[in-house]
């Protein structure tokens, strides 16, 4: 029987590259023939601009048509989904708002499973395989709630010196989550902006390797200044440039979440 699996991306420290492997991958998913649901949980937008120009994204940031109001109002979330120019891909976009989240939910009943309860009816219909879930780079009430939405969390970390700055921080969070929900798991950590020129990469995914129960994935992500040509075009990498090393290293990642989630 098939199984909507939901995939959190996650990482406390901003510039990870948590977004761009958000929407690549899901992208890359689509083109793979599954059905993907991207959500974006971030109030900065940015997933959501990945697949509409600016002004599309402020409208809906400013509607009634996003993931806030859909939280707040504690509403079934399929009413809230927008298709992409994509085949396959469909998101739910976010709001500015999303700064007051932390509030809003404070006052809520069962405050960790919001997100959860809204989702349900879209998974149990089984009318999407993946769903993608981008959260923002903190920690705290509604991060929480994404994960408690999620099956498995993909943490990109940028391979720098300050990259693995916070790790051990957002693992113990996640053991803190496992507590509420009791399936999560660690799908993989995805090694990110890499620069091959550079040793430090090596040191990063050793250490990460030598961890206790980490799975990193094979796939790296390295440097490709194509991926910030591909933003500010609102397009997917592999749609700006199909031959980009990064769409390549993107759609490898996506056969292997494809392959771990079987």
């Amino acid at each position: 029987m098939k199984k909507t699996v939901t995939i959190a991306f996650a990482n406390n420290k901003g510039g990870s590259g948590k977004t761009t492997s958000c929407a690549n991958i899901g992208y890359s998913l689509a083109t793979l023939g599954k059905k993907v649901l991207l959500i974006d949980g971030d109030m900065q937008l940015n997933l959501s601009l990945s697949f509409m120009d600016e002004e599309k994204v402020l409208e809906y940031a400013t509607s009634e048509k996003n993931l806030y109001r859909a939280v707040k109002e504690q509403k079934d979330l399929k009413d809230y989904v927008i298709n992409t120019p994509y085949e396959n891909l469909d998101i739910v976009p976010s709001s500015t708002l999303m700064s007051s989240i932390e509030y809003d939910l404070f006052t809520m009943w069962q405050r960790e499973m919001i997100l959860h309860n809204i989702l349900e009816t879209i998974k149990e219909s089984k009318a999407y395989d993946f769903i993608l879930i981008d959260a923002p780079p903190t920690l705290g009430g509604w991060v929480m709630n994404i994960l408690c939405a999620s099956d498995y969390i993909v943490m990109p970390v940028e391979a720098s010196p300050w990259g693995l700055f916070g790790v051990a921080n957002m693992f113990d969070f996640v053991d803190d989550v496992k507590k509420i929900n009791k399936k999560l798991e660690l799908l993989g950590v995805l090694i990110t902006k890499v620069d091959a020129r550079k040793n430090y990469y090596k040191q990063s995914i050793d250490n990460l390797r030598e961890a206790e129960g980490v799975e990193v994935f094979d796939t790296i992500i390295r440097v490709d200044a194509e991926v910030e040509w591909a933003q500010d075009n609102s397009k997917p990498i592999a749609v700006h440039k199909k031959s980009s090393r990064a769409a390549a290293e993107y759609l490898e990642t996506a056969k292997e979440i494809i392959k771990k989630c079987q």
